[in-house]
């Protein structure tokens, strides 16, 4: 059997106004159409026909739905599930810097569900370790629980899930000679809560790390005779990070990364107050408190966010003025690309049908998760 979408598909040549083909497998059979521009596609006449983009893809998970990937147990089922609810159909788990009889009690929950994904739940790819491999200088919001790089650890927890990303500060003594053992292993290494300067960022960059976690944030910021780690970034990056929920970063620091990055992508660094009303809750084993739109320690310091990729891609096209089509492909793309998957983050014969539906003001009509549809009617 198969599933049809009708509407202005964004395929990896452009936009279709026509039908997208899912098969019993869940992939993508066929698309059917004629060439539209993107201005036929956001023409209030044509309001009846909706927009259907590549599923959203959030490589940078921490919680929803009043749930933390560090619970372990079903967790990370339902924060699947909250985030399907919001367009995001593949996602990365992801772990806070903490004891390792912590981050096994978080992979011991996830590894049955990367191999099976869960009804109505987003595709869970693998982990995110964003600790506990950082700079104690550059914490943020993540417990003091830093070290340097331990190959072993990293090979037990990769027995229990497997890990996808790992978050690394490359001045930490042994940290960047690690980088090729992990890039040899399969694992794409970032950096990010570091202390560390601009050489240091191209030496791990030339070592084998690829991207940047949250780009700008706990991070050394760029000065024209100091230029930091964001100068390395901005300089020499093809992937990076970036939290648009315009708390976590100015738009004009959007725009600079957007421009100077090709491949600049979004993320949530949602929380398990995502979906919540304001209130206490856990990041981790640290306390946060939303409101105001915002989630932070009792210090103040940001502490992950409330973003959904839905938002993002709002924010993205409404307040920044991208074009659709390249405020999708930072959406769903580009992260795809940076994990090498070809069968995801584009709409075409063959890829998972992995897809949303949106109205002419981008808001969700609907979402497809592997061809499943996912039920809209309680999101939050």
């Amino acid at each position: 059997m198969t599933a049809t979408l009708q509407g202005f598909i964004l395929t990896p040549q452009g936009f279709v106004a026509g039908t997208l083909a899912i098969d019993g497998a869940g992939r993508v059979q066929a698309i059917q159409g004629t060439p539209a521009t993107e201005a036929e596609v956001r023409n209030e006449s044509k309001a009846d026909r909706p927009i259907i983009l590549p599923g959203f893809i959030d490589l940078h998970v921490h919680g929803a739905a009043g749930r933390d990937v560090m619970e372990g147990g079903d967790a990370a089922v339902q924060i699947a599930r909250r985030h399907a609810r919001h367009g995001t159909t593949c996602l990365l788990a992801t772990t806070m810097t903490a004891p390792v009889e912590d981050l096994e009690q978080a992979l011991a929950g996830l590894g049955g569900l990367c191999r099976q994904r869960a009804p109505q739940a987003a595709r869970v790819l693998g982990v995110h370790l964003e600790g506990p491999f950082i700079s104690a200088a550059r914490l943020g919001a993540q417990p003091d629980f830093a070290r340097p790089v331990r190959l072993e650890e990293i090979q037990r927890l990769q027995e229990l899930a497997p890990i996808r990303l790992v978050t690394i500060a490359p001045e930490v003594p042994g940290n960047l000679e690690a980088i090729g053992h992990l890039v040899a292993a399969g694992i794409r290494v970032q950096i990010g809560h570091t202390q560390g300067t601009y050489e240091d960022g191209v030496a791990a960059l030339e070592r084998g790390a690829r991207g940047f976690t949250h780009l700008f944030n706990a991070m050394t910021p760029l000065h024209h005779r100091l230029p930091g780690m964001v100068g390395a970034a901005l300089a020499h990056a093809e992937y990076a990070e970036l939290i648009p929920d315009l708390l976590h970063v100015h738009p004009g620091a959007i725009r600079v990364a957007l421009r100077a990055i090709p491949c600049a992508y979004c993320v949530t660094d949602s929380t398990s107050a995502t979906g919540m009303p304001d209130g206490e809750y856990k990041l981790g084993r640290q306390p946060v408190t939303k409101c105001l739109g915002g989630v932070r320690l009792a210090d103040g310091t940001l502490a992950g966010s409330t973003l959904t990729m839905d938002r993002a891609l709002r924010n993205l096209v409404d307040t920044m003025g991208l074009p659709l089509a390249d405020a999708s492909r930072r959406t769903a793309a580009h992260a795809a690309d940076f994990l090498a998957l070809a069968d995801r983050g584009r709409l075409a014969p063959g890829a998972w049908a992995d897809a949303v539906v949106l109205d002419r003001d981008l808001q969700l009509q609907a979402v497809h998760v592997e061809g499943e549809a996912i039920e809209l009617a309680h999101a939050a």
